[in-house]
């Protein structure tokens, strides 16, 4: 045979390596974030957990006008928590495409990430011992540190939720910014003015979601990081179409707008529309999963039109009213043994 067993022996040395995760840098306890339910019950209602049946009577920060034309591009994204593994190649390819830098374990213990895209994962816990009477419909999502004192560990379930920027048609992130450094596009998309901004960190402050990012240093040019590029062939492994930030201002997602702009010029130049499909965002492309769609909300028969119209679409954090653009599906579970068994 060519593989030969091999015995190893462990001894404790008696240092501490400390980990670091970027889940419990925010709370959200107590917030509706990821919902989940059963096969069962989906087959009863399969609008019972997306909130669709719930009606709020919602305020706009400004009065509609019909008086302009509807822009030819919304760019929405969908994300299918049944699809999603959590693998995490999402954050590695929108790293690498849009020049994020790598800061290392240290920084991030110290909520200095960089990363615009997170993968954040909730536990849902059904105590055997309890009666069925009390135990909820579809399990209650269970805080990590909480997961150590159960003593069934075999009804713990996990969902992983990709978090990135919502592009909020109501961002409060805009709102706040006293230089007007982050602004709404006519596309739908929430972007950032990197010279503008005097890093108040007032937007990071005032977004739900915390996907905003701070940039403590000039990473690119400081030695202390990995990713110190201090020559001419380092550089080469910067993307041309992204700017690389500096020290003192604010970053987050941009949809890959590089990606947006350079499929609309290439269609110009063939003189065609932009069809659906077409642009993809690095994270998208790189999902085996499939679990992220990405297009254009105004085209009815897009794949994201579809998959937003979908009876299992929620939005996160909807109550606050911010008009979020990414929908989420919901995590639907077979919790029936038969069904699992076949």
């Amino acid at each position: 045979t060519i593989h030969k067993s091999l015995v190893a022996t462990l001894s404790k040395t008696g240092e501490v390596s400390p980990l670091a995760q970027t889940q419990t840098h925010h709370s959200f306890e107590g917030r509706d974030v990821i919902r989940e339910t059963t096969f069962k019950e989906y087959l009863k209602d399969p609008a019972s957990e997306s909130g669709h049946a719930e009606h709020h009577k919602t305020y706009d920060l400004w009065e509609k006008s019909t008086n302009f034309d509807k822009p030819v591009y919304d760019w929405k994204m969908a994300i299918d928590l049944n699809a999603c593994t959590g693998c995490g190649a999402c954050i590695v390819a929108c790293s690498a495409e849009n020049n994020i830098p790598v800061v290392g374990k240290d920084e991030v213990r110290r909520r200095r990430e960089m990363h615009w895209i997170r993968i954040d994962r909730y536990y849902s816990y059904e105590n055997a011992g309890k009666k069925a009477e009390e135990v909820e419909k579809n399990g209650t999502v269970t805080k990590e540190k909480e997961i150590a004192k159960l003593e069934d560990l075999d009804n713990v379930t996990v969902v992983h939720q990709p978090m990135l920027c919502q592009h909020c048609d109501h961002a409060p992130c805009e709102t706040v910014c006293p230089v007007l450094a982050t602004v709404h596009s006519s596309e739908g998309l929430n972007q950032m003015a990197y010279n503008r901004c005097v890093g108040t960190r007032y937007c990071a402050n005032n977004c739900p979601y915390k996907v905003r990012r701070f940039n403590w240093f000039n990473y690119w040019n400081d030695s202390r990081f990995d990713n110190y590029l201090n020559n001419e062939h380092t550089q080469l492994v910067l993307n041309p179409d992204v700017t690389t930030r500096f020290r003192g201002v604010m970053e987050k997602c941009s949809m890959c707008v590089q990606r947006i702009q350079a499929g609309k010029l290439k269609a110009k130049i063939e003189k065609r529309p932009l069809t659906d499909g077409e642009v993809k965002m690095a994270c998208q492309q790189t999902c085996s999963a499939n679990a992220i769609i990405f297009g254009n909300a105004n085209d009815p028969n897009s794949e994201l039109s579809k998959a937003l119209k979908s009876e299992r679409t929620y939005y996160v954090l909807q109550e606050l009213n911010v008009q979020p653009g990414i929908g989420y599906q919901v995590k639907v579970r077979n919790t029936i043994e038969t069904e699992l068994g076949a």
